[in-house]
């Protein structure tokens, strides 16, 4: 009931957010359920009923990965003092952030459930009643526990995965907060905190990058290793698109894995160089704040790098004469690109926020808005200038193994 609250006293932008996520839930759950409509309709098709789910887990991904997100950046949920002493620690904040998350994607899943049952014709009333009877096997009862278990997945996963991105680390019991019986006895003595970084000092560089560069060289050696003449086993697209080497859709998800371990050290390196050979004060102003922002933003960059990369590499070997996606597989893309611009966009406006502080300094000293919005678009074109030439590398080594 807390969450419920929360949730609908959230503000208008935190709001949209959760909507996203609804609508992300709702396309998975759907292409769950068509699965289910197309093994009904197909049972000795079992080998495709099986490739069908195997490719709804890119989606499934996206939309775990958008509930986490945007569960990392609500307010509603940050500890803040006076919480703990109506019984809302760390812990309890975690399971009410938990609560949230289930709550929006299974508003989704049931969205999905309605939408797919209107269009079997089980229910009456709508304008779609029956317009894909034939295609989701609408002669056919719908397995109801097996629609739920589809359904749950999202829910289920998305809530323990924002369970562990926001479990409490290391944060030692508040006097009378459910401590020892001997911490009673005895003042409370705060723990020690690191001494915080003057103002301006240079962050240190984030350790995902030889991971990164690990990952996408394994990428490229698998797709190099499958783009080999020979028998190899293939795994054909979903929606009719002819597909590749089962190795080489494991290349894809290695680089796209590299990418998104090496975006926050790529956007830390971005704003190094923006430093580099006797700064101003703009070009100081905007690498700093990259560095700064390097953690927040550079995951969300490097995996919308991946999905871009992926869209390209599918564009241009689908360019000329084999057949376009179909509504489901296009349903599939859309929310898989759809989730990672949205996260991205989600990381974008916290790190805003996290400026906050900063930029009123900065007025309050005089700086002029030029200055600000400067070192803005100078943050903005040096992730552009080292990203998209990268994107573009990763997206025709990833398609050559197939054109080839």
């Amino acid at each position: 009931m807390l969450a419920l609250r929360l949730a609908r006293g959230a503000r208008p932008l935190i709001q949209l957010r959760r909507l996203l996520v609804v609508a992300a839930s709702a396309g998975t759950g759907f292409l769950l359920l068509f699965t289910l409509g197309y093994a009904l309709g197909h049972p000795e098709a079992a080998d495709g009923s099986t490739l069908r789910l195997a490719w709804c887990l890119a989606p499934i991904a996206a939309t775990v990965y958008l509930a986490v997100a945007v569960a990392r950046t609500d307010p509603g949920t940050r500890p803040r003092s006076g919480l703990a002493a109506i019984g809302l620690g760390p812990a309890r904040l975690m399971a009410l952030s938990a609560a949230t998350t289930a709550f929006t994607t299974s508003l989704g899943s049931l969205l999905a459930l309605l939408g797919f049952l209107h269009l079997r014709g089980d229910p009456t009333g709508m304008p779609f009643d029956g317009a894909a009877a034939d295609l989701l096997a609408a002669d056919q009862p719908l397995p109801v526990p097996a629609a739920l278990t589809l359904l749950a997945l999202v829910p289920f996963t998305a809530s323990v995965a924002s369970a562990v991105a926001l479990r409490p680390r290391g944060e030692r019991p508040l006097h009378g907060g459910g401590a020892d019986a001997d911490a009673d006895d005895s003042p409370e003595v705060p723990a020690e905190s690191p001494a915080p970084e003057p103002p301006g000092a240079p962050q240190p560089a984030p350790g995902g990058l030889p991971w990164g560069v690990a990952a996408l060289a394994a990428g490229f050696a698998v797709e190099a290793h499958a783009s080999r003449p020979g028998p190899a086993p293939s795994a054909p697209l979903p929606g009719g698109l002819t597909g590749g080497p089962v190795a080489v859709l494991a290349g894809w998800a290695l680089t796209a894995l590299g990418l998104a371990l090496a975006g926050p050290a790529l956007t830390h390196l971005c704003g190094w160089l923006l430093q580099a050979v006797r700064p101003g004060a703009v070009r100081l102003l905007a690498g700093r704040g990259l560095q700064e922002e390097a953690r927040r933003i550079g995951r969300p960059l490097g995996v919308v790098c991946a999905v871009a990369s992926g869209f390209y590499a599918m564009a241009a070997l689908y360019a000329d004469t084999r057949p376009s996606p179909g509504p489901l597989t296009t349903l599939g893309a859309a929310v898989v690109g759809g989730c990672a611009v949205a996260a991205l966009a989600t990381a974008a406006v916290e790190a805003r926020q996290a400026r906050t502080d900063t930029v009123a300094a900065l007025v309050r000293l005089g700086a002029p808005a030029t200055v600000l919005r400067t070192a803005a678009l100078l943050r903005a074109g040096a992730l552009a200038v080292v990203f998209t030439p990268l994107t573009w590398v990763v997206a025709e080594l990833a398609a050559m193994p197939l054109t080839s």
